[in-house]
Order: C-alpha cells, then structure tokens, then sequence
C-alpha cells in the first residue's frame, strides 16, 4: 500500500511510525548477532580447544555463510512470499536457533555438544538470510519515493539506520561478551534469545502501520528475458527511428494511470547490446501478442544495466569485506594478549574492543549526516554533498590505513614480546597496554561508517524497485564472501610460509608474524582501490524520466504501431 495516510481517520501508514519498529528488529538481530560473532574466536579456541589458524577459518566460514545466504532469502521473498511473511518466519528460526545455541553450551551432554554448537550456528544462518535483506529494505518501503517531503527524509534513513544497527551491536560487544567471559556462556547466549523473542513481538504489534508490497515475482525472470532477447536479435542493425523501439504496452499505460508520478528509466548508452532485446522487427510487428522473451520494454532493458552496472562495483568491494573479517579474528587474539584490565578488580574482555568500531560510528554518522553534508553540499551542488561512490571510495582509502596501522601496532607488540622473553609464552599477557590497539578499530569504525553505508545505499538506489531486497543482500554478501577470500589467503600465506619452517599465523601468536599478514592485505587493499577507482569513474547512476514524457511516448508508440 503506497499512501502515507488513510481515510476517515484512520492511522497513517509508512513514515518514521511504522519504521521505528521495524528498525527494532533489526536493533535486536544485530545485538544477538554480534553477542555471538564478537566472541566466537574465544568460545572455539579457549573452549573448544581449536588451534588458532582453523579457529579463524571456522569464524570466517561462518560469515561468510550468514552473508552470503540474505540472497537466497531475497529471491524467496521478492518472487514468493512478501517481506513481512519473511521476517516473521526468519525471526521466529533466529530464536529458535539461539535456544538451540544455549542449550548446546548449557545443558547438552559434553561428547555431543561440538556437534550440536555447529548445527545451531547455521541454523542461525539460514534464519539470518530471511531476516537480514528484507528488514532494511521493508523500513526503507515505508517512505514514499513520489513524495517530496519523504524523499527528504529518505535521504537520512540509511545513516540513522546504519547508527541503530551499530547500537545493537556495540551494546552487545561491551555487555553481553563480559557475562560470556565472567558469568557463563549460557547466560550469555540465553540473553540473546530473550532480546530476538522480544523483537518478534515489537514487529507484529506495529503490523496495521506498515505499508506492504505483493512479491513482485522472481527478479531474475526480467534478466533472462533481456539477455535471451538480445541474443535473437544479435544481427539486428538498430534504427535511430524512435518507432522501431518498444516502450511498453497498455497495461503499462494503465498502470501510469494508477501512481502518482512513477518512476521510468531513460535510456543510457551503456552496454548497447542489450538494447537490441527493444528493438521491434517485423516479426515482432507482424505478432499480435508481444513474446516478452523476444521483445521487451525500454524498461525492462535499463532496469538489467542497471544490476550488471553495479556487480564491477561488487567485486571491487570484496577486499573491504577481507578487512573487515580481521574484527572478529585476529584482532581479538591481538587483544587476548595485552593488558586490558581497568582498577584492580576489572578486566575488558577482548572481545568487548570490538565496541569501539560502534563508538565511533556512532560518533561519525551524526557528524558526517548533520555536518558534513551540508558544509559538501554547499561546494559541490550535490544532494547528498558527495556522490555514494565517493563515500565508497573513503571508506577504501581507510581501510588500507588500518591494515597500515594494525602492521604497525603488531610489530610494536612482537618486539615487546621479545624483549621480555615472551615468544615462547603464548598465553602469556604482553606488558602492552591494550589502548594501542584503539588506533586500528577506531578507523575501521570511519571506514565503515564511510564505505558499509555508502554500500547500502547504493545497492538500495540503484537497483530495480523489484530486485531491492537482492540488492540489500548484495551489498552485505560482501563482508560474506570477503570472510571466504580471507579464508583462502589465509591458506595461501600458511602454505607459503609454512615451507621455510616459519609459519606467519601459527598457534603461537607471539612467534607468528601477524604483522606481515597484515602488510599483504594493505598492498592487495591498495592495488584493489585503484581498480575500484577505474570502475567507479566509468559508473552511470540510474536516470529517471517522469510521468508526462512517459504518457507521451506510450501514445506516440500506441499510434504508430497499431498492429502490434
């Protein structure tokens, strides 16, 4: 339903009113997520007695699994079952998997619960593929694209979203990651599953305040249609003639007549091959009844460019996903190692550093929303003060920084762990104050704020209004498959290494030489910004042309083309 307030009274529906709760689903996910992935490293190392190197894998393959299943989620519910009907059931599988995930650190017999452990955690996965693309993309179709005042609003939305998301997360880095490390992991994890039941009941009481959208079918169906389209009509020679292009039919035209001020594609000259898929030839003038696999709409053709404009971008993002997976790995056996207590009775987990990536996001967001983007705008004219690719290509920039920095910071605490004849001592507390460690979160933090938003927001714009959820889950499919690149480099620098009797990431984390770990990701972040530095140049954003120029056309084509 696409209007923002109803009849007789009745209560609006959209706008911040229906948003609010479905954010607070999204606030409860994060924290229930990140109360389990912060600390995960420790649970499979210092409980499961894991070595470090397979612990890492095990994390990574983790992430990357929950990042990369939100695309199947997306397909099911844009061809099948609606946005609302899928974050239900992923939520209630979310508890139902969290429950599972207690029990097995509580009450399971020790010989199965390794089993049990792993068969909850991916649980959780499928449950976070349903859940995660469709609850950004649900908020976000609570506001009006056709109305000037909540476009304004709109602008907004993905920073203030992100800041919600990073509030769940950090509060569950500096909470729940203490009970887990000082009280027990089954109170922990049991905190979690009361938060995710809480959320569920949030979301059905705001039910009669969202604006909903019938599945719109499987985005892929208009893809393969362009593509086998053009490739029939491959030896076609395009005419400049605007009659020899089809630009819809009559139930486009009856559609036009039932929204307000839709948005229309104009056409670019990106990728002319699939322009071919609109070109009408006489069989296709001599058919009464369009073959939509052999003809389609001008439409139809740009919404494709539009998803195969933006994989280049996806690809040359992945390197930030490898960055980000250091959060949850070697970063937190960094902290392990350090002095971390706070007076004479407290100690932060290592895991809890983790909440000052949130800290700073949290401080960021508001400065860049309410600051910097209005002194930009004044400059450049633009909207939104930079472009979303130029956020983008920031957020990359300070990711090389902090693999920079985190180099150096970990050969300050190798050389201290030499000078106090602590390389043997792998469990041994480096006198290292674990504040110079903040350098690197607090910049992963600007990175995120710079580069995670700027992805979200991208990959929401810029895709089709029916493939939007696919686009959410695109965007976070990057820290997933980031997660598995950082798996195979890892292998690659064990095996490498490992030949020469000197492994960079074995067991003892005071022996290996993670700072050269670290050194490869800023020279692979460096060579992967300057290919995302060609591709973002050569990026077309999405054109709109509006409903007058529209009606014109289809009755242009409608006159000209009787027989079809």
């Amino acid at each position: 339903m696409n209007i923002a307030s109803t009849a007789h009274g009745k209560p609006s529906r959209g706008g911040w009113n229906a948003a609010i709760f479905i954010i607070l689903v999204e606030v409860a996910q994060q924290f229930a997520f990140y109360g389990l992935a912060s600390n995960l490293i420790m649970y499979l190392t210092d409980v499961l007695d894991q070595p470090l190197a397979t612990a890492a894998k095990n994390v990574n393959t983790w992430l990357g699994v929950s990042s990369v299943f939100p695309v199947v989620g997306a397909f099911l519910a844009d061809s099948y079952f609606g946005r609302f009907k899928t974050i239900v059931f992923s939520v209630t599988i979310y508890f139902l998997g969290m429950v599972l995930l207690t029990l097995s650190v509580s009450v399971i017999p020790s010989q199965s619960r390794r089993a049990v452990f792993f068969v909850a955690l991916y649980i959780l996965s499928v449950a976070q593929g349903g859940q995660k693309p469709c609850v950004q993309t649900f908020a976000a179709d609570q506001f009006d694209e056709n109305t000037p005042e909540e476009i304004k609003v709109k602008s907004s939305f993905f920073n203030w979203w992100y800041l919600g998301l990073v509030f769940g997360a950090t509060s569950a880095t500096l909470g729940v990651v203490y009970l887990q490390d000082n009280v027990g992991w089954g109170l922990g994890f049991g905190i979690l599953a009361g938060v995710l039941v809480l959320s569920l009941v949030s979301f059905l009481v705001g039910t009669k305040r969202y604006r909903k959208q019938r599945p719109p079918g499987s985005p892929f169906t208009t893809v393969a249609q362009v593509i086998v389209a053009a490739a029939r009509k491959c030896h076609i020679i395009e005419t400049l003639n605007c009659e020899g292009v089809y630009h819809g039919d009559e139930k486009g035209e009856a559609m036009l007549q039932r929204q307000s001020q839709p948005l229309v594609l104009a056409r670019t000259n990106q990728l002319r091959c699939l322009d071919k898929a609109m070109i009408i030839d006489e069989q296709d003038a001599s058919t009464k009844t369009r073959n939509p696999w052999r003809l389609c709409s001008l439409n139809q053709v740009e919404e494709v460019k539009l998803v195969l404009r933006l994989i280049p971008i996806w690809l040359s993002c992945l390197m930030f996903g490898v960055i980000q997976a250091q959060l949850h790995t070697f970063f937190t056996k960094q902290c392990s190692t350090t002095i971390r207590s706070i007076g004479p009775h407290f100690q932060v987990p290592a895991a809890s550093l983790q909440g000052l990536v949130g800290i700073a996001i949290l401080i960021a967001v508001p400065i860049y929303d309410r600051v910097f983007v209005p002194v930009a705008r004044k400059y450049t004219g633009h909207p939104s003060g930079i472009s979303v690719l130029q956020r983008i290509g920031i957020g990359l920039v300070l990711s090389i920084l902090l693999m920079v920095v985190s180099a150096l910071v970990e050969a300050k605490r190798l050389n201290i762990a030499k000078d106090y004849n602590l390389i043997d001592k792998p469990k041994a507390i480096i006198p290292m104050r674990v504040w110079w460690l903040l350098p690197q979160y607090l910049i992963l933090g600007l990175a995120d704020a710079f580069a995670a938003v700027g992805l979200q927001e991208l990959f929401y714009d810029q895709m089709p209004e029916q493939m939007r959820s696919m686009g959410a889950a695109a965007s976070m499919s990057v820290v997933g498959v980031g997660s598995f690149i950082s798996n195979w480099i890892i292998s690659a620098v064990e095996l490498i290494t490992s030949r020469n009797g000197n492994k960079w990431l074995g067991d003892n984390i005071n022996r290996a030489h993670l700072d050269y770990f670290y050194w490869v990701l800023a020279v692979l972040s460096t060579l992967n910004f300057c290919v995302y530095g060609v591709i973002a140049s050569a990026f077309v954003y999405k054109k709109v042309e509006r409903e007058d120029k529209v009606k014109m056309e289809l009755t242009f084509v409608k006159n000209h083309d009787g027989e079809m």
